[in-house]
């Protein structure tokens, strides 16, 4: 417990490198203080000395002992040869702070000169713990500020499970979802204005052919054109409102997956089968009605554009999410190119744009089946042809 707050919470480690920091330099101080105290209790403790009494005839007349009383110097306790007892005593002397034979502890800088050596010894060996932290948020400064110069690609390296890896986490993941979308809105304005030079460049020419008279194949044309370019505005409006998270793409309600695939299967004449034993209840979710009829009708569309005139789809339920499968019997999808295919205007190789289409409608169903909380992908059906499987949350 105390280990995984030390790795994934870096005020923690701030806090336990000053703690220790001070534990050490007050134990340090302690024990500084102890030995200056024991050395100077050894120096005042009284020894007492033997001492021998001569005359002036270097004549021994008596002997006894001397002893250093704390503060009043010596005393001499001293017997004669004939019973007499003598007590001498010596006053200590006055001696300076810098004389000779002082103890440094009782000097006044001695003591604080310690402290502080220890001190700078703490710091030192704290410094390395929190630069090592402080580091990495200046890689992450440098990395916010080269994206907000406008390199969208500067990315910052993640390490360590605490706050700081969480937050660089999170700019990447938030970098790398706005250089996607950069990308792709830079690429969906190449592209769409490709797209809308080519249905306006036929009717250009369809103008200048049809004479002052036009005939019906002419008209058919231009209005074809014309359809075509109404389609392309709508699903280009429509994906760039998806891609803006905060956009409001109607009311939540909840959605019978049942009658609306009815619905789309009836407006195109597709079969539609609902798997045995699935619960009525675990094909109503969450969304927006309008937005998941389009997938489903785009779906149908692209079906009945590649699926040589044989679709149908199949409804159901799997580990608890509700399930569309949209089934053809086109020429399948290379397993290579089955994410290419909801990119924005891609077209697998050998599709022509007189086939109909934008290239928005699988982007589409994509972008609203995440606005929904579930995806989209694409599957060999057996037999032949592809399946689009779209899940969704209950």
């Amino acid at each position: 417990m105390l280990l995984n707050l030390y790795r994934r919470h870096l005020y923690v480690r701030v806090w336990l490198a000053v703690v220790a920091g001070v534990f050490i330099l007050t134990l340090t101080a302690n024990w500084i203080v102890r030995e200056a105290a024991e050395n100077e209790r050894e120096r005042l403790a009284p020894v007492p000395r033997e001492v021998v009494v001569l005359d002036s005839k270097d004549r021994h007349i008596g002997s006894g002992k001397a002893m250093r009383v704390p503060g009043q110097g010596l005393e001499f306790d001293v017997t004669l040869n004939d019973g007499r007892t003598l007590s001498l005593q010596v006053a200590p002397r006055d001696r300076g702070p810098g004389a000779p034979g002082m103890s440094p502890w009782r000097t006044p800088f001695g003591l604080g000169w310690m402290v502080a050596l220890v001190g700078v010894a703490v710091a030192l060996g704290v410094y390395p713990i929190v630069r090592r932290l402080t580091k990495r948020l200046e890689a992450l400064q440098r990395g916010v500020q080269r994206w907000g110069e406008g390199d969208l690609s500067a990315r910052v390296p993640e390490d360590g499970q605490d706050e700081v890896a969480d937050l660089s986490s999170g700019f990447n993941a938030a970098a790398a979802r706005i250089e996607q979308l950069v990308s792709s809105h830079k690429s969906l304005l190449a592209n769409a204005s490709h797209e809308l030079r080519s249905p306006l460049t036929r009717i250009r020419m369809g103008l200048e052919l049809m004479g002052e008279r036009p005939g019906p194949a002419a008209r058919e044309e231009i209005s074809r054109n014309i359809a075509e370019l109404d389609q392309l505005i709508d699903e280009i409006l429509l994906a760039s409102r998806l891609d803006a998270k905060e956009a409001d793409m109607g009311t939540v309600e909840t959605v019978d997956l049942t009658g609306l695939a009815a619905e789309e299967c009836a407006r195109v004449d597709a079969d539609l089968e609902v798997k045995e034993g699935t619960d009525s209840d675990a094909l109503t979710v969450r969304g927006v009605p309008r937005l998941l009829r389009r997938a489903i009708r785009n779906l149908l569309e692209n079906a009945g554009r590649y699926g040589a005139g044989e679709t149908s789809v199949e409804i159901g339920s799997r580990a608890g999410q509700a399930e569309i499968r949209v089934n053809d019997r086109g020429p399948g999808v290379p397993a290579a190119l089955r994410e290419r295919i909801f990119e924005p205007f891609y077209r697998l190789p050998g599709a022509s744009e007189r086939n109909g289409g934008v290239g928005l409608g699988l982007a589409l169903v994509k972008s609203i089946t995440e606005r929904h909380g579930g995806s989209v992908r694409c599957e060999d059906r057996p037999g032949g042809g592809a399946s689009f499987v779209i899940t969704l949350p209950h």
